[in-house]
């Protein structure tokens, strides 16, 4: 009696007892790495948003600083007693063309500034006393580019500022095609109002009245007359995302003021 009772206690798990544990653990192995794969796709996804949202807030936050130093050196800091070189300051906030430097266009017929082209008129460090730069931002295509060159007196902005664009904020669909607002519409419905372009940039112009919005303004409608830059920036993240499949995009607004209107 006493033998049997030890070999009773001495038997282990039984196959099927064994199965079943190794059944379980398996199923809580495959729980915990699918729990971590949907983890690191989301981490890759918000990463990739991230890098999005500060290229762009980097690339907006400069755009905002050029046009709140826009217009400076105003002619009158000078103090030639004949004209002073006119590299050395700037006549206007907002360059233009055509006809730069003469009557200016209305804005909306301009070639610039328009709602996806801006040339900033400024000295950039005006210690150094090396006369205005033309910065401009331009949408081509998805790359909204930056191109920076010195003011040179007799030529035209646009044409002198066009060989030296470089890459700077990139996946900014502003201006996408219609049938690509759509999809974004159904994911993102408050974006693309009335499924149209949104502009890069917005004026606002002085007038007697007080400011309005340059395309209101009659006869003021001009770019000498431009004091506020409303700038928009809609970018999207470079893959959708890995849960959902849908495009990652962010919106982001900054409104640049300049002191140096109508020179």
């Amino acid at each position: 009696m006493k033998n049997t009772s030890q070999k009773r206690s001495e038997q282990g798990f039984s196959l099927i007892e064994m199965m079943i544990a190794a059944l379980i653990f398996i199923l809580l192995c495959g729980a915990a790495f699918a729990l971590l794969s949907v983890a690191q796709q989301r981490y890759q996804t918000e990463s990739q948003v991230l890098n999005s949202f500060q290229e762009a807030r980097f690339g907006l936050d400069e755009i905002v600083r050029d046009i709140n130093g826009s217009g400076y050196p105003a002619k009158n800091m000078f103090s030639y007693v004949n004209t002073p070189p006119g590299n050395l300051y700037a006549i206007t906030t907002i360059a233009w063309a055509p006809n730069y430097p003469n009557s200016p266009c209305q804005i909306g017929s301009c070639t610039t500034p328009g709602n996806f082209d801006l040339i900033v008129e400024r000295d950039v460090d005006y210690w150094h006393k090396d006369g205005v730069e033309w910065t401009r931002y331009q949408l081509l295509g998805n790359v909204l580019s930056r191109s920076q060159t010195y003011k040179v007196v007799g030529q035209q902005p646009d044409m002198t500022t066009a060989p030296s664009f470089v890459p700077y904020v990139q996946n900014v669909m502003n201006d996408a095609p219609a049938a690509q607002i759509a999809q974004f519409q159904a994911v993102y419905p408050n974006m693309f109002p009335g499924g149209n372009p949104v502009p890069v940039f917005t004026y606002t112009c002085y007038t007697p009245y007080g400011p309005q919005p340059c395309a209101l303004a009659g006869s003021y409608n001009s770019p000498v007359n431009v004091t506020d830059v409303e700038v928009t920036l809609i970018v999207m993240a470079p893959t959708q995302d890995a849960q959902t499949g849908q495009v990652r995009l962010i919106e982001l607004h900054g409104r640049g003021h300049s002191l140096n209107p109508i020179q």
